[in-house]
């Protein structure tokens, strides 16, 4: 019974290290990129709308590379593009046009009844999907972005960590006692 209680406290002190060290990274690298989290060359994008459902869900984060020649997309690749200068969007591509220099590609989002509008231009091309998704994450991530936020995901895990270990120093030292009280007893 000792042994899966010393085991289950590795695991929650294990288990809240690893949640406050990726609070941290998450924080730090949405500050330093301007309000995208950086991860290996990866950004990450968090789904706002449906327009993309069944492939990515509405709160979720995908995962972009960023793209450095934008020509040699192709047909059936999920890219993510500039409509505007402040809009991003990632849809997939269902028709690539090449005339001359110009590469336009033509997009629709998976759960949309007709394709988008406006072709892309390849240089309105930001990023690349790399196939990697994790589901409603993206709430917390942009919950993560604002000041309370922050200010809740850092500090929190920090505390959580701080009274698990007052907790298992209280318990050791309690049982350090008991085991003194019983030599004690022992040696009259």
């Amino acid at each position: 019974m000792k042994k899966i209680k010393k085991i289950f406290s590795i695991l929650i002190t294990a288990i809240l290290s690893i949640t406050l060290i990726f609070m941290i990274f998450v924080v730090i690298s949405s500050k330093a990129s301007g309000g995208e989290p950086n991860f290996m060359g990866y950004q990450l994008k968090t789904v706002l709308s449906g327009s993309m459902e069944p492939t990515f869900m509405t709160g979720s984060i995908i995962a972009v590379k960023p793209v450095e020649n934008a020509v040699n997309l192709k047909k059936d690749d999920i890219i993510t593009f500039k409509e505007s200068e402040d809009k991003l969007i990632t849809h997939r591509i269902i028709d690539v046009n090449k005339t001359g220099d110009q590469t336009m590609y033509v997009t629709k989002g998976d759960n949309n009844n007709a394709k988008d509008s406006n072709p892309v231009i390849a240089q309105n091309v930001v990023a690349k999907y790399s196939g990697f998704t994790i589901p409603y994450v993206g709430y917390l991530l942009d919950y993560a972005k604002s000041k309370n936020g922050m200010a809740l995901l850092l500090i929190l895990p920090g505390l959580l960590l701080l009274a698990y270990s007052g907790i298992t120093i209280f318990k050791a030292i309690k049982e350090l006692d008991k085991g003194k009280g019983n030599d004690a007893q022992g040696t009259v």
